[in-house]
C-alpha cells in the first residue's frame, strides 16, 4: 500500500471524530488552489479546510492565567529533585525550593520525565532528540500569510516536513520532523544543525520556491518520544503509587493541551475519566516490550529516526 494511501486511510478513520470532510487533490489542483506549491503530478494532497495553527505562547499564557484564577500557584525556575510517599494519599515533592505535600502529583516533565519517575520505581522508554524549526524572511510575504497559505505536513519517503504560514511578527516556519540527534537534557545544545537547514533550503527550492529567503532564526527544542510516538496518560498504580499521574506528550501534544489537562485533572480528582485513554496507558508493547521496534515517522509504521548522513 502506498504511503499516501496509508495516510488517507488514517485520516478517513479520524475525520468523522474531528472534522466534517477533507478533499483529495491532485498535484495540478493543489497548484491551482495554492500556486505557491510547485509540485508535480506524482504528488497527491489531502486538504482539510478546518486545519489551522495554535498560538502556543498565547495559549500557554491563557492556561496559566486561568489556573491562577482557580487558585493555582505558579512557581518558576524551580527544579523537582524527586518524589517520596509518606502514606496513601500523601506524597512529598522535593524541589530546589523546599518540599511540598500533596494528595496527588501530576508529572509532565518532558525530557526529565524518568529523572523524576525513577524515584517511584517507574521508567518509560523514551527517545529524547534535539529538534529545530527555522523561520524564513521570504520577499513574498503576502503569499505566505494565514489567509493565503495553509499549515502543511509533507510526507517524504525519507522524512516528514512541516510548515506554517507567517504568524505574528515571524516569517514562514519550516521543520523536519523527528530528525534530530539523541540527546539528554544535560548534553543538548542550542546550536542549529546546518545540515538540516540545508535540507530545508532544498525542499523550499524544489516545492516552495517563493518561500526561499534569508533565515531569520532557527530555534532548537527537545522531543521526548515514546517508541510508538503515542502519548502516555496514566497513573503509577502498578508500582503502588496511584497518587502519581504521568503524562508524556511524545513531541506532539500541545494542540491537545486543553483536553489532556482535563483528563489529568479527572485522574487527580476522581481517579477516573470519561475519556477513552486505553491507548495511552503504560500497558502496551511500546512501553513493556523490550524488543519493540521504534516508530517515529508519521504515516510509516516501524520507522526509526532517519540517518542524516544518508540523506
Amino acid at each position: 500500500m502506498s504511503l499516501v494511501r496509508l495516510i488517507e486511510r488514517a485520516i478517513i478513520n479520524f475525520v468523522p471524530f474531528f472534522f466534517n470532510s477533507y478533499e483529495k487533490l491532485s498535484g495540478e489542483i493543489l497548484r491551482q488552489k495554492y500556486p505557491q506549491w510547485t509540485v508535480g503530478s506524482d504528488i497527491i494532497s489531502l486538504y482539510q479546510a478546518d486545519g489551522g495553527l495554535v498560538d502556543a505562547a498565547q495559549g500557554n499564557s491563557t492556561h496559566v492565567q486561568m489556573a491562577r484564577k482557580h487558585g493555582a500557584h505558579i512557581l518558576s525556575d524551580v527544579s523537582v529533585i524527586r518524589l517520596s510517599k509518606i502514606a496513601p494519599d500523601h506524597m512529598m515533592v522535593h524541589t530546589t525550593r523546599g518540599v511540598y505535600h500533596c494528595k496527588r502529583v501530576i508529572i509532565c516533565a518532558g525530557a526529565w520525565i524518568n529523572n523524576i519517575l525513577g524515584s517511584v520505581g517507574v521508567q518509560i522508554p523514551v527517545n529524547v532528540t534535539q529538534e529545530q524549526v527555522t523561520y524564513y524572511a521570504t520577499p513574498h510575504v503576502r503569499e505566505f500569510t494565514k489567509e493565503r497559505f495553509p499549515v502543511y505536513i509533507f510526507h517524504d519517503r525519507q522524512y516528514d516536513v512541516y510548515g506554517l504560514p507567517s504568524h505574528g511578527n515571524s516569517g514562514s516556519k519550516i521543520g523536519l520532523d523527528a530528525l534530530g540527534n539523541p540527546v539528554t537534557p544535560s548534553t543538548r545544545t542550542y546550536t542549529p544543525d546546518k545540515k538540516r537547514e540545508k535540507l530545508q533550503d532544498e525542499f523550499h527550492s524544489k516545492y516552495l520556491p517563493k518561500a526561499v529567503g534569508p533565515i531569520m532564526y532557527t530555534k532548537t527544542c527537545l522531543y521526548t518520544m515514546t517508541l510508538d510516538r503515542n502519548f502516555v496518560i496514566d497513573t503509577c498504580a502498578r508500582t503502588g503509587n496511584k497518587e502519581v499521574i504521568v503524562c508524556c506528550g511524545a513531541g506532539h501534544a500541545y494542540k491537545f493541551a486543553s483536553v489532556i489537562g482535563q483528563v489529568l485533572s479527572d485522574l487527580a480528582m476522581k481517579e477516573a475519566t470519561e475519556f477513552n485513554i486505553k491507548k495511552f496507558t503504560m500497558n502496551r508493547p511500546a512501553i513493556n516490550d523490550p524488543f519493540f521496534k521504534p516508530s517515529y515517522i508519521m504515516g510509516v509504521e516501524g520507522s526509526s529516526n532517519p540517518d542524516l548522513s544518508k540523506l
